[in-house]
């Protein structure tokens, strides 16, 4: 039974929050505590709710051997319940926070504590943001992954140690 859940959300839940996803997801089986940990991604739209993974991003996660953590993923929006059901939910930018703000149960009254991914960066030349590479080439992927890996890394260790 999970003791401990996150859920990574950006714009579709096609890019980044699914890469995000496979990073922790690795992490976690890393530290031998992947049976504790409920994890998830979602979207803070619902444009591509049903979609798999893009093209790019499921190379670079083959590329990096964690895209079998996420090979059955669908992108969905995120519910007012998963403020509820999750204990982090990070943001991938300042437009996923804003929209993660407003889609939130009224009067702050949910269980989660809300993160901006990035701010776990320790490389701070990204200013905390994880950039959309969605209308970039498949560089932008390899950014964004590497960005999660540090950050998911360095939030596990501040946070889950």
């Amino acid at each position: 039974m999970a003791e401990k859940s996150a859920l990574f959300v950006c714009l579709g839940n096609i890019c980044r929050s699914p890469i995000a996803e496979a990073c922790f997801k690795e992490l976690v089986k890393e530290k031998g505590v992947a049976d504790k940990w409920l994890i998830d991604s979602a979207a803070t739209s619902g444009h591509e709710a049903g979609s798999s993974p893009d093209s790019r991003g499921r190379t670079t996660m083959e590329k990096h051997g964690v895209y079998g953590n996420v090979k059955s993923h669908r992108a969905r929006a995120i519910t007012r319940a998963d403020y509820d059901n999750f204990d982090y939910i990070f943001g991938m930018d300042q437009s996923n926070m804003r929209n993660l703000k407003q889609l939130a149960p009224k009067k702050g009254n949910y269980k989660a504590k809300v993160f901006l991914l990035g701010s776990f960066d320790d490389d701070k030349s990204f200013d905390s943001i994880i950039d959309d590479p969605y209308y970039g080439g498949d560089q932008g992927f390899e950014v964004v992954f590497n960005q999660c890996v540090r950050s998911c890394r360095n939030f596990y260790e501040q946070n889950c140690s």
